[in-house]
């Protein structure tokens, strides 16, 4: 594991001090977990960013899906 310094408002220190005494956790495990977390939701939008830019000029795509699929040309 590596060390790091970050630079928090005393506010948000506070919250995450009050959130590691509610979980019976240290300070450190309580911001590793929130910035997994966040890390990971940015992760998967970012992995599906292309879904829906593109166009194929089909309007009944949804509804014929299966037999376009299927179909040989």
């Amino acid at each position: 594991m590596k060390r790091s310094t970050i630079f928090i408002d005393e506010e948000l220190e506070a919250d995450i001090k009050h959130v590691a005494k509610i979980k019976g956790k240290k300070v450190s495990n309580i911001i590793r977990e929130a910035l997994k977390e966040y890390l990971d939701k940015r992760k998967s939008k970012r992995n599906l960013s292309f879904v829906g830019i593109g166009k194929s000029g089909h309007k009944n795509i949804s509804d014929t899906f299966e037999k376009k699929l299927w179909d040989k040309p």
